[in-house]
């Protein structure tokens, strides 16, 4: 039978540990084709490149393994890939090892999990894999087999039409994983704040700071199941309706008429 062909990418550019990682485990399931940035593209979010040209640039090629490096956003190494190097839509898609969490909030800055959102856009089963270790030495070598059998079952079974998988490691051994759950996304929020500083001409600049606040500590939540040393698994969707508030935006009255 054919291996599946596996699209590959990250946020933390195309030397990062964790993007390595996870080649090495993609390589087990299938033939994979890597489009990953040349440089960090960290919480770009859903960026996209129309002001200068995009660039690709072969840097491996061998049996079962191409890889590309690209001077855009983890959404353009998405788009390249399926449209460009592959020409065609890939069985999967996986995102990362993200050096962090990307659960929560965190997810809206993510590009990790913006180019698996394009893919899901496009059609393609994507997964968005992360690692709760910032370090760029993390180790992610207890991740492989959580990361394996995720993508094996997403092969396998597919993923329902419009949804995604964002998917966060405790940076734990394996042996102190309790296991996986699947869970909705928890409310938290960036406490923000910027440093202020001067420059050697006095000139004013400043760095975002912050600390992550929770706000949700309901057991069905990603952060109560990392925080409790489970996998957490949270589908999504790009379908960024309320639902929930169109019957009670519908009682309003604008112009003396309902809406």
């Amino acid at each position: 039978m054919n291996k599946p062909t596996i699209l590959v990418t990250n946020d933390d550019g195309i030397n990062a540990e964790g993007l390595r990682y996870l080649i090495s485990i993609m390589r087990k399931i299938g033939n994979v084709v890597v489009v990953a940035s040349e440089r960090s593209m960290s919480a770009t979010g859903h960026a996209i490149t129309v002001r200068s040209p995009l660039r690709l640039e072969k840097t491996t090629e061998e049996k079962g393994c191409k890889e590309y490096k690209c001077n855009g956003t983890p959404v353009d190494c998405v788009k390249l890939g399926e449209q460009i190097v592959i020409r065609k839509k890939p069985d999967l898609l996986v995102s990362g090892v993200n050096h962090g969490s990307n659960a929560s909030i965190n997810v809206i800055y993510s590009g990790t999990m913006a180019a698996v959102l394009e893919g899901c856009i496009s059609g393609i089963p994507s997964i968005g894999f992360s690692l709760l270790d910032c370090n760029g030495n993390a180790d992610f070598s207890e991740c492989g087999s959580f990361i394996k059998e995720i993508s094996e079952k997403v092969l396998e079974t597919g993923l329902p039409d419009g949804i995604c998988l964002n998917v966060n490691i405790p940076a734990i051994s394996s042996e102190e994983i309790k296991g996986t759950k699947i869970c909705r996304q928890s409310k938290a929020k960036w406490v923000e704040g910027f440093d202020e500083r001067k420059d050697p001409h006095s000139k004013d600049y400043f760095w975002l700071t912050g600390r992550f606040e929770k706000l949700d500590l309901e057991a069905d939540t990603d952060q109560w199941a990392l925080d409790n040393n489970y996998v957490s698994v949270v589908p999504m969707h790009y379908d960024f309706t309320a639902h929930r508030a169109i019957d009670t935006l519908k009682k309003w009255q604008l112009n003396g008429q309902s809406i």
